[in-house]
């Protein structure tokens, strides 16, 4: 009972509650708020729709913008895998080329065919006569003339040598005594090059070329540069080298003499007390150039002849013969002039070893290949005539006894001078006679020297000239040779090196290309009546004669 007493009452205070006449004006406002409520959240919505659209408008372009920086990217990548693709295409055919030159230039130095007068060996000619034309008289001609003009020229240079290796010895003993051990350059022995000692020596008089090597006084020492240790050397400096002068405990170039100051009890050495420091006098008295640590030639040279004048002055009373330098133009040039009027001529050359080999420095040349003049004075030229000697000795122990090669170099050599005499010097000289042979001996077998093969192989030398003339190409028999042999012990910056073209002047003198030409084609047009001249009267038996061999 109670329970529904409660629910009465609990209907009756709601009703209450909810009277419309009680509570009107808090009613009425119900409505009006739920109006604003949902107006403002429409407003809102609309809202929110506009700033999503404003999204979506930002989403979608930086959408656009992504995908057209992928594709700028994958162009770009593409387009570098293409150039990247065309490099490698670039570099290998370049190293292609590069393959096919050198190939190209090695079978063309190769040695030309055996049999002489082929079509396959004709070369164009420039206005002279075909080498193919060329017929020598017959093998027993030729080898009259061999013995009669040439064999006695070698059989007479052995007493040349010995008389003039001891004179040398003597001059040079007497420069040692008077030069200061302290001060002065070290003058040490002789060393004797070229056709000479080679045994090819056809020109007459006789000369005898000889070294001299020198060494600067203590602490100092020579230190050579080969042009070869830089990648790029100009043209006319191809072949040299330059000679610094250094302190041997690779000190600062000066004396301590003039960094310091000496007792008066103490005495400099190098310079003794007349020593006045100067800058650059120390060096130049080293003989090197004008405020340059490199060696001069010009100042070798003065230095060089005056020593030798002293030197002579002190032994000249011993001998019954004069000494005057030779060619004022040809430092070193020396002759010895008899009271009977007779002379002999020799040079001796001042050279610097290069380091440990049988490479040499000299200041000048008296005869050899034709190459530009050096435009600097500290420039030195290098010389392989030592390499060349022993190349020598050793290819002729491997060869027939009585082997033709140096009889062909000595024929060769007789009719280059020959001509030279008639038409005056070219741009060919018995070096360049002396390097294609040099080249001939290392690509053919040792067999194809035989004394009978001695026209068949003189044939060839003319041969191997006119190619290289007509080509202009004759390249230098060591530098940058790589089959020279490994015994040889050439230094290793010289068989890397770029092969030197010996004939790379004619490239640039045409005047002198003409002319060497020229010479060379009357030279010979000439041969067959130059040899057959000189082999008038030849002796009914002569075929029977044994065949001499040419030791070295």
């Amino acid at each position: 009972m109670a329970l529904g007493l409660f629910r009465v009452c609990l209907v009756v205070v709601t009703a209450i509650i909810n009277h419309p006449l009680l509570f009107s004006r808090e009613n009425a406002t119900v409505p009006e708020n739920e109006e604003e409520i949902i107006r403002k959240m429409q407003a809102h919505q609309e809202k929110l729709q506009l700033e999503q659209l404003r999204l979506e408008e930002e989403v979608a372009r930086l959408a656009a913008e992504k995908e057209a920086l992928e594709q700028a990217a994958t162009e770009g990548q593409q387009q570098n895998e293409t150039r990247a693709a065309w490099d490698l295409w670039s570099t290998l055919c370049m190293i292609l080329f590069l393959m096919i030159e050198v190939w190209r230039q090695d079978h063309q130095d190769g040695p030309s065919p055996e049999c002489p007068g082929g079509d396959e060996d004709e070369l164009p000619g420039l206005g002279g006569t075909p080498l193919r034309s060329l017929t020598l008289p017959d093998k027993a001609t030729l080898d009259h003339f061999y013995e009669r003009c040439i064999r006695g020229a070698t059989a007479d240079a052995a007493r040349t040598r010995e008389f003039m290796e001891g004179f040398v010895d003597d001059l040079l003993e007497a420069l040692r005594s008077l030069c200061n051990r302290d001060t002065d350059m070290e003058v040490e022995d002789f060393i004797g090059v070229d056709s000479m000692y080679e045994n090819w020596q056809v020109d007459r008089p006789l000369v005898c070329d000889l070294f001299v090597p020198f060494t600067p006084p203590e602490p100092y020492r020579f230190h050579p540069e080969l042009w070869c240790s830089s990648r790029s050397v100009p043209l006319d400096r191809q072949g040299y080298g330059q000679i610094k002068v250094v302190r041997a405990d690779n000190d600062t170039l000066g004396c301590i003499c003039d960094r310091s100051k000496l007792g008066e009890d103490m005495l400099c050495l190098l310079h003794g007390k007349s020593h006045m420091v100067q800058p650059g006098s120390e060096m130049e008295d080293l003989l090197c150039a004008k405020e340059s640590p490199y060696l001069d030639t010009v100042q070798v040279m003065k230095w060089f002849q005056t020593s030798l004048t002293r030197a002579w002055h002190r032994i000249a009373h011993k001998y019954e013969f004069d000494l005057a330098f030779g060619q004022l133009d040809t430092p070193g040039s020396l002759k010895i002039r008899f009271r009977s009027g007779k002379f002999m001529p020799f040079n001796l050359i001042p050279v610097i070893q290069c380091e440990d080999s049988d490479l040499y420095f000299v200041s000048h040349l008296p005869r050899g290949p034709s190459r530009w003049t050096s435009a600097s004075s500290t420039d030195w030229l290098l010389s392989f005539a030592v390499y060349e000697r022993h190349f020598l000795r050793v290819t002729s122990k491997a060869l027939p006894e009585g082997a033709c090669h140096l009889s062909c170099l000595q024929i060769a050599a007789f009719l280059l001078s020959k001509q030279s005499r008639l038409t005056g010097p070219s741009g060919l000289s018995h070096y360049h006679l002396k390097t294609a042979l040099l080249h001939l001996l290392l690509a053919r077998r040792a067999t194809d020297w035989k004394a009978g093969q001695l026209d068949t192989r003189l044939q060839e030398l003319l041969r191997f000239l006119e190619k290289s003339l007509l080509e202009k190409k004759l390249y230098h028999f060591f530098i940058g040779n790589r089959k020279v042999p490994e015994a040889m012990g050439l230094p290793e910056a010289i068989r890397r090196a770029e092969p030197l073209n010996l004939f790379q002047p004619f490239v640039l003198q045409r005047s002198l290309y003409r002319k060497t030409v020229d010479s060379f084609y009357e030279m010979l047009k000439n041969a067959p009546a130059l040899i057959s001249e000189y082999s008038l009267h030849i002796p009914s038996d002569h075929a029977s004669l044994p065949q001499k061999a040419v030791v070295l």
